[in-house]
């Protein structure tokens, strides 16, 4: 145990711990179990480990838990969005700096320490060179037992990155002796198109060779699926594991010796003048690429197959840039005003984002109703805050008792709010699937059962979820009292209700068959799983959940509107409630 963090009975010397640490060294799983042991859990207090994951957080809950010997959700839990596996009594956090007795412990395997401990040492207004509190952090080297790792570059660029990870793979299985492969793609398209690829070429395998047992690791998939990664192959038989960058940091998977890095990652991307989100592919930093490779080096020598060459890995940036500077600040903002943190000016962001988000991030909270035109939180955004929906949706469903479609609104959200909701496969059983999915456009499903999912290519883990989180959007309505009340199949009703939340997100289809957003001049392309993608709305207008950034610029869970609802249901709704 570090001497920094010491006894509860006792103190520790300082408020801040920032560990630095290669990925596998027990920063993440260990270091709750240490304080735990020296008695910061005592009297009440809780050990708190944040994740950015959802299939990071359950997956260390587990491992403590094992490690610890006790039941999941006693005294090792964890809680995520819509999901509490934990005790609850829970221990209200508050700003840092005001209260001393908080200890904070920043722990990555790849953060600029410095950096933070700039942040955390200077007082309001200092330069990092004029640290006033000199004591208030430490920085803490953690060594790990790492392996080395030869680094292969391609010589020239290959345009399809996926096939060449799934002909890497083939070579390595036929070439290299033991150890587990773990390949990184950037989403579940490529991963499934890479495991048929691997599919394809399994059979033809002499019977001298190993068996191969490919794995999908995406954030789609069911949770016992997820955790299936972690299980040790069978004697004669090689894992290889198709990740995205969930498998770069947030979780450690034992055995792998070779690691395919397809040098390319999708981050989320926020346009502050479109106002459009977007999922966007791009290159991986060079901080990501190191700690790609560094995944085969956790238990034995390894190597990593890099699909671009060491001229393109020289160019790459060095971090990826942070979140918060490239995402819609609209839920941060909301979040800051209902701590008290009025004056945005004056707050220490660790990372000052684009003063054009924050000023559009403004903007929209005082046009959706969340804030008064002095920047005060009004009641509605309090409960928009407390919703922690994306804020277009929390709108729509604090809009439903005025329009009376409060309980289709609650299916609606809750089904936004879970991934791959549908299984779609490829080939013939996939043609089958698609049409039982599209059953389901116009109309909402009565059954949950696993064989009826099954049966009609739905997700029943997903739709479980989805059920659970609309039970528990639903006591918000009884408690503030919204009205709960069908709209008996008027579907114009429900139409104009999400108008209240997503005016912002409307588009109009143009004689190419190409859409336009309302709000800027973009170029849009009807996603191919959309009921849309092959017949024209007759109103010609759409109002759309999300943006996917392919090849294109394509539009997600569309629904049709009339133009005329935009004035009448999105500005006016905000101006009657400013009057």
């Amino acid at each position: 145990m570090p001497p920094t963090v010491g006894n509860q009975g006792t103190g520790p010397a300082h408020g801040v711990l920032i560990v630095v640490g290669q990925t596998g060294c027990g920063k993440t799983t260990q270091l709750p179990q240490y304080l735990f042991e020296t008695g910061w859990a005592g009297d009440s207090k809780v050990i708190a480990c944040t994740q950015p994951r959802r299939v990071a957080a359950t997956s260390v809950a587990m491992r403590v838990a094992e490690e610890v010997g006790c039941v999941l959700g006693e005294e090792v839990g964890y809680t995520i969005r819509f999901e509490d596996m934990s005790d609850p009594e829970k221990t209200r956090i508050k700003i840092r700096r005001k209260r001393p007795s908080l200890r904070l412990i920043i722990s990555s395997a790849t953060l600029d320490a410095q950096y933070f401990y700039d942040y955390f040492t200077s007082m309001p207004g200092d330069t990092p060179s004029t640290t006033a509190q000199p004591d208030e952090a430490v920085i803490i080297s953690l060594e790990g037992r790492m392996y080395p790792v030869e680094v292969g570059y391609l010589r020239e660029p290959v345009s399809d990155y996926v096939r060449e990870a799934a002909e890497t793979v083939k070579r390595v299985h036929v070439r290299e002796g033991a150890g587990d492969v773990l390949v990184f793609l950037t989403g579940r398209e490529e991963i499934d198109r890479c495991l048929d690829m691997i599919g394809e070429w399994i059979p033809t395998m002499p019977d001298s060779a190993l068996r191969l047992t490919p794995l999908p690791l995406h954030a789609g998939l069911p949770f016992e699926e997820q955790q299936r990664i972690f299980d040790s192959p069978l004697p004669g038989t090689r894992k290889v594991i198709i990740s995205t960058n969930i498998a770069e940091a947030s979780v450690t998977i034992d055995g792998i010796r070779f690691v395919v890095d397809s040098g390319f990652v999708k981050l989320r991307s926020y346009d502050a003048r479109s106002g459009i989100s977007r999922l966007v592919t791009t290159p991986v930093s060079r901080a990501s690429a190191l700690q790609r490779a560094g995944r085969a080096g956790r238990t034995s020598k390894g190597v990593c197959y890099r699909l671009y060459t060491e001229e393109a890995y020289n160019g790459l940036r060095k971090t990826t840039p942070p979140e918060l500077v490239r995402t819609d600040l609209a839920l941060p903002v909301l979040q800051l005003k209902s701590l008290g943190i009025d004056n945005l000016n004056k707050f220490e962001w660790p990372t000052p984002p684009p003063a054009e988000n924050l000023v559009r991030a403004l903007e929209w909270l005082v046009m959706c109703g969340a804030i008064d035109n002095e920047g005060r939180m009004t009641q509605e955004g309090d409960r928009m805050g407390e919703i922690a929906l994306d804020l277009r949706m929390a709108k729509c469903l604090l809009a439903s008792g005025e329009f009376k479609c409060g309980e289709e609104m609650l299916t609606i959200a809750a089904v936004t709010s879970v991934q791959d909701l549908f299984i779609i496969p490829e080939g013939q059983a996939g043609a089958l699937a698609e049409l039982e999915r599209r059953k389901f456009t116009a109309q909402e499903g009565g059954r949950s059962s696993s064989s009826f999912c099954r049966a009609h290519a739905l997700n029943f883990r997903a739709l479980s979820r989805a059920m659970s989180i609309r039970a528990q959007l639903k006591k918000y309505f009884l408690r503030w009292k919204i009205p709960l009340v069908s709209c008996e199949g008027d579907s114009a009703r429900l139409r104009k209700c999400l108008i209240a939340g997503y005016w912002r997100n409307a588009a109009r289809i143009m004689p190419d068959g190409t859409w336009r957003g309302v709000r800027q001049d973009t170029v849009l392309q009807c996603h191919p799983s959309s009921v849309l993608f092959t017949r024209r709305p007759p109103s010609g207008w759409v109002i759309y959940h999300e943006v996917e950034e392919t090849r294109t610029t394509n539009i997600r869970v569309l629904t049709e509107i009339d133009p005329d609802w935009l004035l009448e249901y999105g500005y006016t709704l905000v101006d009657k409630r400013q009057r």
